[in-house]
């Protein structure tokens, strides 16, 4: 197994790199209509969490088998680690960040960061009771994760999970489901 280290520029779901670069105040602030999750435990959501859906964005396109660790740091905030397979190359990428709450902790609203001082927001708006899957947006709905703890979910709960996020205002047609997440059908 072939395995590189990459900037964060070639590697970076969950992040919102590219809208920290023009705006550093504005890029972690939550769409219009979305609501944080409230009730938020930062504790049972650490660990290893599988995209199951994403939209398509240059910092993680083409990429499969992609999961997301969340652990504790020192500093009171949560080290990020994102990784993922490029079959074309034959490597896995990996970008390493930390995460802050916004406001309070019990709110699912952060700011993640994977080089120097800029931030792009992640906000939990769905989250499983069971912390079995969770709708991340981040601060515009250009980006959107559907995030399980297993690598598949059940074709019924993903339709559900999609439908909602289309109720939301997210455009679900657009949306990459990586191997080994599998597409729901759609109706005919």
């Amino acid at each position: 197994m072939n395995r590189r280290r990459h900037s964060a520029a070639s590697f970076l779901p969950f992040l919102l790199v590219t809208l920290a670069l023009p705006l550093l105040g504005g890029c972690t602030s939550v769409p219009e209509g979305i609501q944080p999750v409230s009730g938020f435990e930062a504790d049972r959501y650490l660990g290893t969490w599988h995209e199951i859906a994403r939209l398509d964005h240059s910092f993680e396109r083409g990429l499969e088998q992609v999961t997301a660790r969340y652990d504790k740091r020192g500093d009171g905030g949560i080290a990020v680690l994102n990784r993922g397979f490029d079959p074309v190359k034959g490597v896995w990428k990996e970008a390493e960040g930390r995460a802050y709450f916004i406001g309070e902790p019990e709110i699912a609203s952060l700011k993640v960061s994977f080089f120097g001082p800029f931030y792009g927001g992640y906000h939990v708006f769905a989250l499983d009771p069971d912390y079995g899957w969770a709708m991340i947006s981040g601060p515009s709905r250009d980006y959107l994760w559907i995030l399980a703890r297993e690598p598949r979910l059940p074709s019924p709960l993903l339709e559900d999970l999609v439908t909602r996020a289309r109720e939301a205002g997210f455009d679900t047609d657009a949306l990459i489901f990586p191997p080994p997440s599998v597409a729901p059908r759609k109706a005919a």
